[in-house]
């Protein structure tokens, strides 16, 4: 099925604590990702990249310092995924760090309530970014978007999505994680959110964890936003990525959990984060990225 898809850069590395990250939009795009696309019949339209200040501009600080630039540039990026997803068009959103998403998936929910839709959220990663400042150690922002998704923690960054399109607990899933702090262990009960650690993927498998969470987040929705982080994927075939954590999902279970996603047609938005081509071999992790999103848009073995 051929769709019209936007890619949206974000360059930001602001929400995270090693640099490099700021350089994935550009290593993807280097990675042949349009050509990719385009091979499947979608047409593609490249929007450039979001403008995002640099650390140098902004002078050293912790990660909570630049949160209230992070606010401003997640604002100017779900303002553009709203116009994108309203036009009839796919947003693929490139980081930067994760933080991006407060902006990314606040911008399609808001324009999925315009029409009287809800979004489902399937969120691919190591971490379960549930942190809010009060709760994070570090500070990192990248740590935090899924929260205030939800509506907790900052109240500017929270606040992205409107009351009507903010993100219900029971439409959002995590698969994948397996480094969570304990605040975020608390937060994910108290708020009721469902994780698929790696050990149920490791005893259920890939196919059985990925349908449950597609029914999960597709019951009371219109659409899905699938937020892949590269750091889902073992280190040993993604190296280059901002927070590495070895155990994740092999190269043919990352693929399988895109194929299905595929296969629900209901794909409204994506996001592809924390590619680090500082950290990476020959861009390998990029163009394993630009792989997995060509099977979340209709690649196939066969």
């Amino acid at each position: 099925m051929s769709r019209p898809i936007t890619v949206l850069g974000v360059p930001m590395d602001l929400g995270a604590a090693r640099r490099g990250v700021e350089m994935g939009p550009s290593a993807v795009r280097l990675a042949r990702l349009e050509e990719r696309l385009e091979a499947l019949g979608h047409v593609v339209r490249d929007d450039g990249d979001v403008p995002v200040p640099t650390r140098e501009t902004l002078g050293a600080g912790r990660g909570i310092d630049y949160l209230p630039t992070i606010t401003t540039v997640c604002r100017d990026l779900a303002s553009r995924t709203a116009r994108i997803v309203a036009a009839g068009e796919v947003p693929l959103v490139l980081g930067g760090d994760h933080s991006i998403a407060a902006g990314s998936v606040a911008g399609a929910a808001n324009a999925v309530a315009a029409t009287g839709g809800r979004l489902g959220v399937i969120w691919l990663d190591a971490h379960t970014d549930l942190h809010v400042p009060t709760s994070s150690e570090t500070g990192n922002i990248h740590g935090m978007p899924v929260a205030h998704l939800l509506g907790k923690g900052d109240p500017d960054l929270a606040a992205l999505a409107s009351d009507g399109a903010r993100i219900a607990p029971h439409h959002l899933v995590i698969v994948g994680a397996r480094d969570v702090d304990q605040g975020e262990r608390a937060h994910a009960q108290e708020w009721g959110i469902r994780v698929f650690t790696m050990r149920e993927i490791d005893e259920r498998g890939m196919r059985a964890v990925l349908q449950e969470a597609i029914e999960l987040v597709s019951d009371g929705t219109t659409g899905i936003h699938v937020s892949l982080d590269l750091d889902f994927v073992d280190p040993q075939e993604a190296p280059g990525v901002g927070t590495p954590v070895r155990g994740g999902a092999t190269y043919r279970e990352a693929h399988l959990a895109m194929e299905m996603l595929h296969d629900t047609k209901r794909i409204v938005s994506m996001d592809l984060v924390e590619v680090n081509p500082v950290l990476d071999r020959f861009n390998h992790t990029a163009e394993l990225a630009v792989g997995l999103v060509a099977s979340g848009f209709g690649q196939r073995i066969l």
